[in-house]
């Protein structure tokens, strides 16, 4: 299920422990996909088209979002962490940490056209590291 449609369906009773747990404090902000040691979590989300992804560093190792440029559609604009504007830039920028996140930061990017984006982790992308993003109309 698409997590904006379930927070959306949760209704007047997740309002109620939410308000309840943001009073103590506990209330974490929400994000899409988390990046452990070794993937990202889920691999693969599905969003409609104008939602924006967060993905979260929920690992003690720094990784990258970033998208494979011939894997997201044709029309899209390019993602990746750092801001880099394509994929060789972002590559290319590693090699000084360039787009790293650590624990705890986020990076978000809006879909505006529908498919399928492939994207990877640079410094764990041997090991497996990749995942994709679909987005509906």
């Amino acid at each position: 299920m698409y997590r904006r449609r379930f927070l959306g369906r949760a209704g007047a009773a997740g309002v109620a422990v939410g308000s309840a747990l943001a009073l103590s404090g506990c209330l974490a902000d929400p994000y899409d996909v988390g990046m452990t040691a070794t993937g990202f979590v889920p691999e693969e989300v599905t969003v409609e088209v104008g939602d924006t992804v967060v993905w979260e560093n929920t690992s003690v190792r720094g990784h990258t979002v970033t998208a494979y440029e011939d894997a997201i559609p044709e029309e899209a604009e390019y993602f990746a962490s750092g801001g880099f504007e394509s994929e060789a830039a972002a590559r290319e920028a590693w090699s000084d940490f360039g787009g790293r996140l650590e624990n705890g930061d986020r990076f978000s990017h809006t879909f505006s056209v529908p498919g399928r984006y492939d994207y990877v982790c640079i410094p764990h992308e041997t090991g497996g590291m990749v995942g994709a993003v679909v987005v509906e109309e």
